[in-house]
């Protein structure tokens, strides 16, 4: 037997590259929004409009899963925390300031260098990195979020194991995305783009995902789904959080 060879066995896994994720387009797309992300008037006037509801869902899982106290203003003190599909970091920069360590990853670069300066400019030491997921070197995450990101990547199954791999045992995740349903092509693409209030092209009807494919993707990774939360438009109201699914929703999950 040749001794050089005895660390090397047939039997040894070999190992599989991540499935990629990240959808040049969608990454294009997004990046020429960059500039314009944190204008609350602007191309992203929507997600600024629809932060608020999903910070207080965030918050509510938050206390939830640790038993926190929601008057505690850094309930995240101590704990690292994941954002992925970043944007330019509307939701990094309050979990960082609930007090956790924060990571923002985003496919777009322009969108990384747009994060890195509206967070330098409030005081705010956040980790932006551009690039997969799967391929970001770190130590698993408390909290692991990815908000209206899902329906955007190219292999949702992949993304999901690739979410559950970054989240550490005792770790809580939480996703939004638009359900497919017909309302929600109505309202989200014909109205919302065909007016002008979202920008052209940010949405693909036939990638939108039903709650039970979502639930199947994190089960398929090893998670068990904790919660699920409608979030709807109501024109006297704005977004709202509640039982109503058809538009768009939010679930929370830990592993099993």
């Amino acid at each position: 037997m040749n001794t050089s060879d005895a660390s090397v066995s047939p039997a040894d896994p070999v190992p599989v590259p991540a499935a990629p994720t990240i959808r040049p387009d969608e990454a294009a797309h997004f990046g020429a929004l960059a500039a314009d992300w944190w204008n609350p008037r602007g191309s992203s006037a929507m997600l600024h409009r629809l932060n608020p509801v999903r910070l207080a869902y965030v918050r509510r899982m938050i206390d939830a899963h640790w038993g926190g106290d929601g008057r505690a203003l850094r309930p995240l003190a101590g704990r690292r925390a994941l954002d992925v599909g970043c944007g330019a970091g509307l939701l990094a920069e309050p979990l960082a300031r609930m007090g956790a360590a924060v990571t923002g990853i985003d496919a777009a670069p322009e969108n990384i260098a747009a994060a890195r300066d509206h967070a330098a400019a409030q005081g705010l030491a956040i980790d932006y990195v551009a690039g997969e997921v799967a391929a970001l070197d770190a130590a698993p995450f408390d909290l692991v979020t990815a908000m209206e990101v899902i329906e955007h990547v190219a292999d949702p199954a992949a993304f999901a194991a690739a979410l559950a791999a970054r989240l550490a045992p005792g770790g809580l995740m939480i996703l939004s995305t638009p359900n497919r349903t017909a309302k929600a092509r109505l309202m989200m693409i014909t109205l919302a783009e065909g007016l002008g209030k979202i920008p052209r092209g940010t949405h693909d009807w036939d990638r939108f995902l039903t709650p039970e494919e979502l639930t199947a993707h994190l089960a398929a990774a090893g998670l068990v789904v904790t919660d699920v939360c409608g979030l709807a438009f109501s024109p006297a109201r704005g977004f709202v959080l509640g039982d109503d699914r058809s538009l768009n929703y939010l679930v929370a999950a830990r592993h099993g």
